[in-house]
């Protein structure tokens, strides 16, 4: 039985929930949702399935956990892009933000990446919900700068997909970005970073 939503945890409480959705996070993002086992998350985690079950009912559960809290996480660079701020230093804050996120966070993107390919069908109503309000809000920023003709004219939707794609491509394709361009980890973030930054600030200037 799993612990009852009203209890207060215990550290070791805290710490075996962490040791979870470590072990889910590193074989979900691997192997996909229906590659990853209850046992195998068990195993990963140190812990007994019985034991596992008690933190957590279901594998869907953990999935869902893990996806909720990346989602708050993943929205956080977009909700500091600032209305009251310098139009294409916001635009490039915010798309050094994703670039980092990708970095740091890379198997938490492939772990959302994979939901989405896969239609959405655990976190569905958070897109079509939080994510999509969000996006709204920061589209109608975006128009606005584009109205005032403080940057170029620009679909802003359209915009934030492509620095969602452009971003997350260095996560979510990192087996054929080291392949391409050799190990170096922080190099290829400083020219992906420079490289993004030549893309959309200085191809968002004003005609």
């Amino acid at each position: 039985m799993s612990r009852a939503a009203g209890d207060s945890p215990t550290r070791i409480q805290r710490e075996k929930t962490q040791a979870i959705l470590d072990a889910a996070l590193e074989l979900f993002s691997a192997q996909g949702f229906h590659g990853a086992t209850l046992d195998a998350i068990a195993e990963a985690a140190g812990l007994s399935k019985p034991n596992l079950l008690y933190y957590f009912p279901s594998k869907e559960a953990i999935h869902r956990a893990l996806l909720e809290a990346l989602l708050d996480r993943w929205l956080d660079p977009l909700r500091q892009l600032d209305p009251a701020g310098e139009p294409l230093a916001e635009i490039a804050g915010y798309v050094l933000r994703k670039l980092e996120m990708a970095r740091d966070h890379p198997r938490e993107s492939r772990l959302f990446a994979q939901e989405v390919m896969q239609g959405a069908p655990r976190i569905g109503d958070v897109l079509a919900g939080p994510l999509k309000a969000l996006v709204d809000e920061k589209a109608a920023v975006i128009a606005g700068w584009a109205r005032a003709g403080k940057i170029a004219k620009v679909d802003p939707r359209h915009l934030i997909f492509s620095i969602w794609a452009a971003t997350q491509h260095y996560a979510d394709f990192d087996a054929q970005v080291r392949a391409v361009l050799g190990a170096d980890h922080e190099g290829r973030f400083h020219d992906a970073a420079r490289t993004l930054r030549t893309l959309f600030v200085e191809g968002l200037r004003p005609r």
